[in-house]
């Protein structure tokens, strides 16, 4: 049985066709293609620098690093999110300290951000999850007024706009992920814009092992002589990764529309079911739809999630769940001693949620499989 998968990239022969010259070039990593990508997410997003890294998570460390967390610092970050939100946290020694999200859309909820900084606070990881854009204007208050560093986890984003401003631009430092099942690919493969030199000059020498050149920077020198001044990672992107991203990148726009399209499509089906709600979208924001993701009422539907979520595996709808709440996994139970009861909001809605499918390539039949599918379930109660 053919499955629908809940996300997947797509590759056509221009991308092939990028990637091949590169291979055939002299310079497959560290070459010039890192700043030409780098540049060209510059001038999608309207962010001053960029930093190209091997991942989203080697982004999150890198900026996690830039900002100067350390031993004992404290960093806010929402209880839905995939792990790497919180693991680059304690990478560098500080400890997340989680906070609950808002109930419509599993956003990082401002009201109940204040309430957690302390004197050892020093930064507010926000996710904008499933594509949707924080509520900035509210975050960067907050952050202004305790002096702390505002980071996007906006791997979720690529494409999305909070009050005109396109995601990427908006934080101190913004987090990006180019997996195969984000908006544009380069197998794996991250980025990191700011509007801060010296946060990017950090991070260019924390993703080469802490040395201040590279070798293309060396060659073009004429020279051997290195220095590592820190201890840095070896999170570099290749060449040909980034010219794969280059070449998706300039299809990013009819991308989201196509995810805006499906969206649609949904909001329309699911208006007419009481037993499934999909996330609220608040007014001023573009959603980029990386996930579309509701809410099952499992008491009118007399049926579990976890049931609900195998019925439509059976019907090849490869449905996904986004997230366990951090807090609930066994390394934060174990080592920061946290547990039920900490995000009320998010540990009740982590009960209801599923992943519907969502990417550009997704034809209208599928979309209308999906639907179906759904449908059924609801009947059949």
């Amino acid at each position: 049985m053919r499955v629908i998968p809940y996300g997947h990239q797509s590759i056509d022969r221009k991308d092939i066709n990028e990637v091949v010259r590169v291979l055939k070039s002299d310079w497959l990593t560290q070459g010039p293609k890192i700043k030409e990508f780098e540049d060209a997410l510059c001038k999608y997003t309207g962010a001053k620098y960029a930093v190209a890294v091997s991942s989203g998570t080697a982004a999150l460390h890198a900026a996690i690093y830039a900002i100067g967390i350390n031993q004992g610092d404290e960093v806010i970050v929402p209880a839905i999110s995939f792990a790497a939100s919180a693991n680059c946290v304690v990478f560098q020694g500080g400890k997340p300290v989680f906070v609950d999200v808002q109930s419509d859309t599993l956003l990082l909820d401002p009201a109940k951000v204040e309430d957690k900084i302390t004197d050892k606070t020093k930064a507010i990881i926000a996710v904008d999850y499933a594509g949707h854009p924080c509520d900035y204007d509210e975050l960067r208050e907050i952050a202004t007024r305790n002096n702390l560093f505002l980071i996007d986890d906006a791997c979720h984003a690529l494409g999305g706009s909070y009050k005109n401003r396109r995601v990427g631009s908006i934080a101190d430092l913004n987090i990006f992920s180019f997996h195969p099942v984000k908006h544009i690919t380069t197998g794996e493969g991250g980025m990191i814009t700011t509007d801060n030199p010296s946060f990017a000059e950090k991070m260019r020498v924390f993703r080469n092992h802490g040395i201040t050149t590279d070798h293309h920077q060396r060659e073009a020198q004429g020279s051997w002589y290195y220095e590592m001044v820190d201890l840095g990672y070896n999170y570099r992107l290749t060449d040909f990764q980034c010219a794969l991203g280059m070449s998706q990148l300039k299809k990013l726009p009819q991308w989201i529309a196509r995810r805006q399209e499906i969206a649609r499509y949904y909001d329309k089906a699911f208006s007419e079911i009481e037993e499934v709600t999909p996330l609220k979208v608040r007014p001023e924001v573009v959603h980029a739809y990386h996930l579309y993701v509701v809410r099952f009422d499992t008491e009118r539907i007399k049926k579990d999630r976890g049931t609900i979520f195998q019925s439509l595996r059976d019907k090849g709808i490869g449905v996904n769940v986004h997230y366990i709440p951090i807090h609930l996994h066994p390394f934060y139970r174990k080592t920061f001693g946290t547990g039920p009861g900490l995000c009320p909001v998010a540990e009740n809605a982590y009960q209801y949620i599923i992943s519907l499918p969502m990417y550009h390539g997704l034809g209208n039949n599928d979309v209308g499989k999906v639907i179906e599918a759904v449908k059924e379930i609801v009947r059949r109660a």
